[in-house]
């Protein structure tokens, strides 16, 4: 009977979650319609160069999934061991945090792998502009030299350039699908070449040096971040288990 409670229990979680998943997503999708459907409205050029978000949009979907296990591990233990109220509450709480903690790791670790490959990428692209390649042929060499998670949104750009779509449309709509800094840099660099001309590999150079310089800081600060939560993880332990 005790079994057949924790299985029901899981599999509701299960399906509730995927629900959820596909409510976030389903909201995700909505919301780029709207905006593409306003952008088009507020422009005067062809609807067929404006933005196109055919790369997902890049999110945090699972942000909720560590409360949710949390919450079905503190029934599960109360189900089946019983214990007192207080206890079920703390283990749901201590797991709800942990989980959530991995979690953050594991989304900073993905933002931080985007921003090192969009960094190679633009050593690529300085070394096909420096030897007399145009923007889109350069971003093709970087597109066949990149990885995942960089490369789907690197294979739209330039199948976008490629097909003829306004330029300037194509690297915004980058930057709006990947909502960093280092992206609206890269983006912004492109678009201003673009719109007034001059040399590119310097100003990539530069581009490529700040970002590099972003994510030396960026590991730092990792690092001091580290030593704290790995004291939190301790008192956790301590206090609880």
């Amino acid at each position: 009977m005790i079994v057949a409670s924790i299985i029901a229990l899981w599999t509701v979680i299960a399906v509730v979650g995927f629900l959820v998943w596909q409510s976030s997503i389903g909201r995700e999708r909505v919301q780029e319609r709207f905006e593409l459907a306003t952008e088009l409205a507020d422009s005067e050029d062809d609807p067929q160069t404006q933005v196109y978000r055919g790369t997902r949009r890049l999110s945090r979907n699972w942000i909720w999934l560590p409360w949710v296990l949390g919450i079905g591990i503190a029934l599960t233990v109360w189900i089946f061991f019983q214990w007192p109220i207080q206890y079920v509450l703390a283990i749901g709480l201590v797991v709800s945090l942990l989980l959530n903690q991995l979690e953050n790791y594991l989304h900073s670790r993905h933002i931080a792998r985007l921003e090192r490959q969009l960094a190679d990428t633009i050593d690529i692209m300085i070394g096909a502009v420096s030897a007399g390649a145009a923007v889109g042929p350069a971003i093709d060499a970087a597109t066949i030299e990149s990885e995942r998670p960089l490369k789907p949104y690197l294979e739209e750009l330039s199948g976008r350039i490629r097909f003829g779509d306004d330029p300037i449309q194509v690297f915004r709509s980058l930057a709006d699908r990947v909502p960093l800094e280092t992206f609206l840099l890269f983006s912004s660099s492109l678009v201003v070449h673009f719109e007034s001309g001059g040399r590119l590999a310097p100003t990539l150079a530069t581009v490529g040096r700040t970002i590099r310089d972003r994510i030396e800081v960026t590991r730092r600060i990792q690092s001091n971040i580290a030593q704290s939560q790995f004291s939190t993880f301790a008192i956790l332990g301590l206090v609880y288990f």
